[in-house]
């Protein structure tokens, strides 16, 4: 059996993708321009800053169309990473993590009055690490099930305040609908 797991977000549509490409060209073929045609003085300083500050507008522009979070999971070494990937760039840590719990589900408001569901691994009693953040509940439920399966533990259902429940996995497997255990 394979130990090592990656659970990843789906890759962006082929439109944001495009976009993001559009704005890493024009990002690099204005930093040659710079570089290249640029009158470099030692009495105005500001213009460097101008140019840098346009390449960072740009480069920011093309990584948010086009990053994407996945999770790392090692089994043999109990050890997660989450990153953040755009290409082949992949930043985050290695966690290790012993005493899992539970996985759960649940909701924070947003400022324009809509919800953002969080899957969250607990461990070591009261510790958790957030894995993921999803605008839908269907979304969250697929990850965090999927999670919960390959370390062979419960799925909690938190989206209603001091009412936490328990996922029937097994139910779930066999009819295809949440149900709760009591």
């Amino acid at each position: 059996m394979d130990k090592n797991i990656i659970v990843s977000e789906r890759q962006r549509p082929l439109w944001q993708r495009i976009v993001a490409s559009l704005f890493f060209t024009i990002a690099i073929a204005y930093l040659a321009y710079v570089i290249s045609y640029v009158e470099w003085n030692e009495r105005d300083p500001r213009n460097f800053g101008h140019h840098i500050k346009r390449f960072t507008l740009l480069i920011t522009f093309g990584i948010s169309f086009s990053f994407h979070k996945s999770v790392y999971i090692d089994l043999e070494k109990s050890k997660f990473r989450s990153t953040f990937e755009v290409g082949p760039i992949k930043l985050g840590e290695w966690k290790t993590i012993n005493n899992y719990e539970y996985v759960s589900i649940f909701h924070e408001p947003l400022i324009d009055g809509k919800k953002i569901f969080e899957v969250n691994l607990w461990y070591d009693r009261n510790k958790h690490w957030e894995l993921y953040e999803k605008y839908t509940f269907e979304d969250a439920f697929a990850i965090g099930y999927e999670i919960s399966e390959l370390l062979n533990i419960d799925l909690l259902d938190a989206t209603k305040p001091n009412n936490y429940r328990r996922v029937d996995k097994e139910a779930l497997k066999k009819t295809g609908h949440i149900e709760y255990l009591d």
